[in-house]
């Protein structure tokens, strides 16, 4: 049982880079899984340019909007972005970090999808197979086509079983071509992001480590204050609703006694603790209210004076600020048993 409350913590600890290492994993296997099955190339000169390029680039943005869906800070950014400035202010800094956050980590499942797409090479065979130089790879001495058959026949390539220009240019030859210049562009992009991802990691903190500190902790406390205010809800709900329970059933048992003539049950000991919990909000308008204040007018970050919280807000907005207490003089007297 330790070990596994230690593998959790370690998996809690390190969430960020366990969550990133996932949605790579799942990036790559799914480029693979359709690279080997579903890819079929239409082989026709209008459509293989769109329909090359459209494997290339349209999944990796469904998968860029797909990592903002699934991360559980986008509705905390966008409640941020869009709540009452209150008695508390916006920081652009704060708000950018956020989005660069998710950003970097949405970014991941594209990156992965395209570097493999790349390296894999049937996307730009298929889209640019039209485009093979045929005067370099090919048999010039063949008895001359119209533009039009030849790209007819070129756009054949990617598809073996009904290529038919092996007079013009080798099916092989051409594939290798295109897949040598596929599989250069891959690497060329993998390197290229792995030096972004290693700027952007590494020297961003070097130039503003001031900001750099601050916009990650305030971002990290409006996370951390979001989380502890859901787990307050749930927990005054809890309460709200055992209250509520044990009020009904004692309610009927003081109704069944009335009937039968027998003495009521005694309220559970616990019920005390669960009306304590309440806070003294104990109907539906009252609770309505805290959380539209909660909304409209969140309490400012400085704990020192104490503002007395009120239904519509808080009780110490516009206030003048308490005068310390004044320090009192303390006394002592002596007597002497002479």
């Amino acid at each position: 049982m330790d070990k596994f409350r230690m593998i959790f913590q370690f998996l809690q600890s390190n969430q960020e880079s366990f969550m990133n290492g996932i949605c790579g994993i799942m990036a790559l296997a799914s480029a693979q899984m359709y690279s080997a099955f579903d890819f079929n190339c239409p082989c026709l000169p209008h459509y293989n340019l769109a329909y090359g390029l459209g494997i290339l680039l349209v999944p990796p943005f469904i998968l860029f909007l797909l990592g903002f869906v699934l991360n559980n800070n986008v509705s905390m950014l966008a409640e941020e972005c869009r709540r009452p400035r209150g008695q508390r202010g916006k920081d652009p800094a704060v708000l950018r970090y956020m989005f660069c956050s998710m950003a970097q980590r949405a970014m991941i499942a594209p990156v992965v999808w395209v570097s493999v797409t790349l390296l894999d090479g049937k996307c730009i065979t298929c889209a640019f197979c039209t485009s093979v130089p045929v005067e370099t790879l090919g048999n010039t001495s063949h008895p001359g086509l119209s533009q039009g058959e030849m790209k007819r026949v070129l756009a054949r390539i990617p598809c073996k079983e009904i290529y038919d220009g092996q007079e013009l240019v080798a099916n092989e030859v051409a594939i290798r071509y295109l897949r040598c210049i596929s599989q250069a562009l891959g690497w060329c992009f993998v390197l290229l992001m792995t030096m972004l991802a290693f700027l952007v990691r590494s020297l961003r903190p070097c130039f503003t480590q001031a900001a750099f500190l601050k916009s990650r902790y305030w971002s990290h406390y409006i996370d951390i204050e979001r989380k502890l205010f859901d787990e307050t809800c749930a927990e005054h709900a809890r309460s709200f609703a055992k209250v509520c329970i044990q009020q009904f059933f004692e309610g009927m048992s003081m109704d069944l006694a009335a009937a039968r003539c027998h003495p009521p049950r005694k309220v559970p000991m616990d019920m005390g603790e669960a009306a304590e919990k309440l806070l003294g909000i104990t109907d539906q308008g009252t609770m309505n209210t805290a959380l539209k204040s909660w909304h409209r007018c969140k309490p400012p970050l400085h704990l020192h004076p104490p503002a007395l919280p009120s239904s519509n807000g808080w009780a110490g907005q516009g206030q003048p600020p308490m005068q310390p207490p004044m320090p009192r003089r303390e006394m002592a007297a002596y007597y002497s048993r002479v």
